[in-house]
């Protein structure tokens, strides 16, 4: 089934958060990953904790876990620790 990631995002800095955004979509290429929305979050209902969000989509779970697990996307956690404010949640 269909998996997505969803990442809620706050930018600390927009540069650091370009190159971030870049190496991050070349790490999910080996899983099947897509980005498949990203931009402002416009609220309807409630209040939003992070102005941004990016919706990722995966095959399933597994390809999501691998992902997120790889040594690839790992390697660049630092960058994005530095770039942003986030939380990523599956679904």
């Amino acid at each position: 089934m269909t998996c997505l990631v969803i990442v809620d995002v706050t930018p600390v800095d927009p540069e650091l958060l370009s190159q971030y955004s870049a190496k991050a979509a070349e790490t999910l290429v080996p899983y099947n990953g897509q980005f498949i929305a990203k931009g402002e979050t416009e609220v309807l209902h409630g209040e939003a904790a992070h102005p941004l969000k990016a919706v990722i989509r995966f095959p399933d779970k597994e390809s999501a876990r691998n992902w997120y697990s790889s040594e690839a996307y790992q390697a660049i956690i630092p960058l994005r620790e530095q770039a942003i404010i986030s939380h990523f949640h599956m679904i």
